[in-house]
């Protein structure tokens, strides 16, 4: 079979502010037989690695530095040999996870930033600096299969949280209207929980 989007979801806790909460996280896989691209890596590294299937990891690409896309990153990496992208504006909240990166082997291998271009499978995603979640919020758009992987960025009815920690309103409003409301219709939004969206869905729910 040719390139594709497969989808796996893992559930665990989302830990900020001293406040937990359970969740329900997707992990997206872009590749084909041979080899595939991870979209965030998180809870535990073992449905994760099922859902790889043995294949060929040629990256493990997180959207942002909050806990539950990052817990199972380290363990991921030592599964598969890949390494980890993270913008470095989210340097902070990994350090939350993986005390202060005393070790480097509880670092991320390679800094995440706008532009950034990854291949896999005959395609291309590249990296869309989408800071408001958290500073280092990032998206991946990938225009051969009319998707962006948005993590928590924009979500099936409008953008994501911004009450907490580093996050500001004003500032994810303005990257999802810069970045992403910009980019074709029928792109298929999958975010970092619950269900698939078109960015033409969600003009109407960023105010």
């Amino acid at each position: 079979m040719g390139v594709r989007i497969e989808k796996a979801v893992v559930s665990g806790v989302f830990s900020l502010d001293g406040q937990d909460f359970d969740v329900d996280n997707n992990v997206w896989l872009v590749g084909d037989d041979d080899e595939v691209l991870v979209i965030d890596a998180p809870h535990r590294v073992e449905p994760i690695v099922e859902a790889i299937g043995g294949r060929r990891v040629t990256a493990i690409v997180l959207t942002h530095g909050h806990n539950d896309h990052i817990t199972a990153a380290v363990d991921l990496r030592a599964a598969t040999g890949a390494p980890i992208w993270l913008h470095p504006a989210d340097t902070m909240l990994w350090d939350v996870v993986y005390g202060g990166g005393v070790h480097p082997e509880a670092r991320p291998d390679e800094p995440l930033a706008e532009g950034t271009r990854f291949r896999v499978a005959g395609t291309s995603l590249t990296a869309l600096h989408t800071p408001g979640h958290s500073p280092g919020s990032t998206c991946l758009h990938a225009p051969d299969l009319a998707a962006v992987f948005t993590g928590d960025t924009l979500f099936h009815g409008g953008p994501g949280a911004t009450g907490r920690s580093f996050s500001d309103k004003p500032t994810i409003l303005n990257s999802i209207r810069g970045k992403l409301l910009s980019l074709h219709g029928d792109t298929v939004v999958h975010t970092g929980h619950g269900e698939d969206t078109r960015i033409s869905a969600e003009i109407g729910s960023v105010h």
